[in-house]
């Protein structure tokens, strides 16, 4: 018994060893998650894409806004533009045309100790040139060599100006119609060359085409059209111009129009007067004193006996070389067929300047004339010097500030005013929307009017 309790007390004594069990199904539920999206709020989402949209567009406009504002500011800070320079022709003066006398008469001629006749001096002159000069077809042809050198000098300023228009056929197909005329350079402006010409074949033009007297091709650009005479200026820009087409042109010099001078003188008529580009004829001119009747303007035409086309273009020019005249035969009457007529250049040389400076012409809408001096005169008739109204143009500033045909203006603001040709300097200065002061004598008694101009 003994023996079999101390085998069996070892074993009793040792300690018994517990081992938790693992149960993986609760291990497994505790790791275990599940992830829910949260629900969409689609009101909220619209609203939020509805504000950001919003505060794009708006952030644009403003981009948009401050660029338009400030990029000028900008540009002309870092690269300043100069603005083209003003236009402006000489004043005429009485000593411009030369008389026949100062012809003959030399600066070397020895003093004259006592007065003599002067018709008697030019006499002997023109007998003692006769008595030394030949002429025969040798000499015949040097005059007309000298003409020939003349107008091809003058021709450098003359050029063709082609309005180019896009049109389709009856097959849809597309081709380009050509009018063309003839113009001539009369400013640079240190930015553009300035030319002018008769807008009527330009009129509704795509494109306009100049070409110069060497040939050479560029576009151009309308600036200002009259409506009272038909012409146009345009430009030119320096730097579409070739460095050797512009040695070769040059600007043509303005002469005057005004004046007995003229009448009788032998003139060139250059660019189309026969109706083709590059055409010439010489003669003499017939009229210088018939004044056309347009609305605030007092433009004079000169006749001439030269044979042209009807469609005529160009220009006039003395055997000085100066401009006296720019072809247009619309104010051609029927019976004189087609001998050529032009507008006398000193009364559109105003024109020509506040076209080429691109200034806006102030409206008055009157026909004026001077009052006649045996007007003024007369004992009988009390009649002060100024403008006579002859007709007023329907809804024009005249007519709504109430002057009237017959009346007399004899002062504008503090100005006195006697001739036409006052009046219309004072128009020529003036702007649209300015208020001016008319003084006007009627039927006897005088009365004052403001004028509100307007815009041709």
């Amino acid at each position: 018994m003994s023996e079999i309790e101390n085998e069996q007390r070892p074993a009793e004594q040792e300690p018994v060893k517990e081992q938790a069990q693992y149960t993986p199904s609760v291990q497994a539920e505790f790791m275990r998650e599940k992830i829910k999206q949260k629900p969409v709020n689609k009101k909220k989402l619209l609203r939020r894409t509805v504000i950001t949209a919003v505060m794009a567009v708006v952030f644009g406009l403003v981009a948009c806004v401050t660029f338009l504002i400030l990029e000028p500011v900008i540009s002309n800070r870092l690269y300043p533009e100069e603005e083209p320079k003003e236009v402006a022709f000489p004043e005429e003066t009485a000593t411009e045309e030369m008389k026949p006398e100062d012809m003959l008469v030399k600066e070397e001629d020895e003093e004259v100790p006592e007065p003599v006749d002067l018709e008697t001096v030019v006499d002997e002159q023109i007998e003692e040139l006769l008595s030394q000069v030949e002429f025969g077809l040798k000499e015949y042809q040097g005059v007309f060599d000298e003409l020939r050198k003349l107008t091809q000098e003058a021709g450098r300023a003359v050029v063709t100006v082609a309005g180019v228009t896009s049109d389709v056929d009856w097959f849809n197909n597309t081709y380009e119609n050509v009018a063309s005329a003839s113009g001539v350079i009369v400013a640079n402006n240190e930015k553009a060359l300035l030319i002018l010409v008769s807008a009527g074949n330009i009129n509704g033009a795509d494109s306009i085409e100049v070409t110069f007297c060497d040939q050479q091709q560029v576009e151009a650009e309308l600036v200002q059209k009259d409506d009272n005479t038909g012409l146009a200026i345009l430009s030119v820009p320096l730097p579409a111009i070739p460095k050797e087409t512009m040695d070769e042109i040059s600007i043509a010099t303005l002469g005057s129009s005004s004046g007995v001078n003229l009448l009788g003188m032998p003139v060139a008529a250059l660019g189309s007067p026969l109706g083709t580009a590059g055409s010439l004829s010489y003669g003499v001119v017939t009229s210088v004193g018939t004044v056309l009747d347009m609305p605030d303007a007092a433009y004079k035409k000169i006749t001439t006996d030269i044979y042209g086309s009807r469609n005529a273009t160009g220009v006039l020019i003395n055997f000085q070389g100066y401009v006296v005249g720019i072809i247009d035969n619309v104010n051609t009457s029927n019976d004189m067929g087609n001998l050529l007529t032009a507008y006398g250049i000193t009364e559109l040389k105003r024109t020509i300047e506040q076209m080429s400076n691109d200034k806006e012409r102030a409206y008055l809408g009157i026909h004026g004339a001077d009052v006649p001096k045996e007007v003024i005169e007369d004992a009988q008739i009390d009649t002060p010097a100024g403008v006579y109204i002859r007709e007023i143009e329907i809804d024009s500033p005249a007519m709504a500030a109430g002057i009237q045909s017959g009346d007399i203006i004899i002062r504008v603001g503090d100005t006195e005013i006697t001739t036409y040709s006052e009046l219309l300097s004072i128009l020529y200065s003036a702007k649209p929307e300015d208020v001016l002061t008319f003084t006007l004598v009627r039927q006897g008694h005088e009365m004052k009017v403001d004028v509100t101009l307007g815009r041709t």
